[in-house]
């Protein structure tokens, strides 16, 4: 059976992966890659190199200009009535994913988006599956075990991109009346083998941070490190996400893409350090007296890291993923250990450190 997409969030990088894996992996009939008017050219230039892929099939993709924030998704009414038609698979992945962003634009993307999408697939007769593309983190200040199952919570949120992705998430839920997928990824990073990425932030950082701290005779650590992050090879995450959008048993579940043993702060950033700086880090320097100096663009410029960043180097909570390891097992798909990738993930930093298009804003 040959299956129809139509995918939000392009040219993301996620969407450009998740697309090459599907015709790798999948029958494809179409793609349909929904993309902002202003982001035309960029569109153009990603689906060019998704080209250089022998697998995808340039006559069975098509580029689309929309808006996920208006009536069906800014498309034109025959557009609309055509894709309602024929899609069989919806993967959403349409986001404002900057932890610094202000409330209202993520309000209207990632919240008013998603409704706008759910109510465009409540006219789509041949559809399948909507995949719709969370984040462990909606999991916002919660501390210990955290389960796929459970999403409510009132212990507030790290900033306006967690909560906006737990509102959106809770629309979702609640559309029972479609077949729906819910991934939480948690922090994504570069590919198990290549290293490949799109952005250097998150963990990204804490290399940003060395190459300039690396020529001091002392590099420091930075707070207690104790709190556990959850980082995942891209690799992974489109892969699981592709296999079980299309498992029967994956209609109306939830899964946490996370790592089962993720390491500590501390843990991740010794190990960077010996790495990349052939250092052991000594001293320590409270969190709060870093966050001091990267109140100041000139210091997050400098040193190349966000003070929303730090945020995460004190999350407490452990993500239960019995669900996606159980339904994943069949596949042969499981999150690999941090440290078996970690060499590509520096050896591709170190390559393209010096590309600014690398590098997420530090405004």
């Amino acid at each position: 059976m040959t299956h129809t997409y139509v995918f939000t969030g392009f040219p993301g990088f996620l969407a450009v992966e998740l697309l090459k894996d599907l015709f790798r992996t999948r029958r494809v009939e179409h793609i349909y890659l929904l993309h902002l008017s202003h982001t035309e050219k960029e569109a153009r230039r990603r689906l060019l190199d998704c080209l250089e892929d022998p697998a995808v099939d340039p006559s069975r993709i098509t580029l689309l200009s929309g808006d996920i924030t208006k009536k069906n998704l800014g498309l034109d009414a025959a557009t609309a009535q055509k894709l309602k038609q024929e899609l069989t698979h919806f993967y959403h992945l349409a986001a404002l994913y900057d932890l610094a962003v202000p409330l209202a634009p993520a309000l209207q993307v990632n919240v008013q988006g998603t409704r706008e999408v759910l109510r465009f697939l409540q006219g789509c007769p041949r559809l399948n599956r909507c995949l719709y593309f969370s984040t462990a983190y909606v999991s916002g200040r919660r501390q210990g075990p955290v389960y796929e199952h459970e999403l409510e919570h009132n212990h507030g949120f790290k900033n306006h991109y967690e909560y906006t992705k737990y509102e959106a998430e809770k629309l979702v839920r609640e559309c029972r009346i479609l077949p729906i997928t819910i991934v939480r990824p948690g922090i994504v990073v570069g590919h198990t083998r290549t290293g490949s990425t799109a952005k250097f932030d998150g963990p990204y950082y804490i290399l940003n941070l060395l190459n300039v701290l690396k020529s001091l005779p002392v590099v420091p650590y930075f707070g207690k490190g104790k709190a556990r992050v959850n980082l995942v090879p891209h690799d992974y995450v489109v892969q699981a996400a592709n296999v079980l959008t299309h498992l029967p048993e994956g209609e109306g579940k939830t899964y946490h893409l996370t790592d089962p043993h993720p390491y500590t702060a501390k843990d991740i950033y010794h190990h960077f350090t010996h790495l990349y700086a052939d250092k052991q880090p000594h001293l320590t320097v409270p969190l709060s007296a870093a966050r001091q100096p990267l109140k100041l663009k000139q210091i997050r410029r400098k040193l190349g890291i966000r003070r929303e960043a730090l945020d995460y180097f004190e999350t407490g909570a452990d993500y239960e993923a019995s669900n996606a390891e159980n339904d994943l097992k069949s596949s042969g798909l499981y999150c690999p250990d941090l440290f078996y990738y970690t060499q590509p993930l520096i050896r591709y930093y170190e390559e393209h450190k010096n590309d600014p298009a690398k590098h997420a804003s530090l405004l």
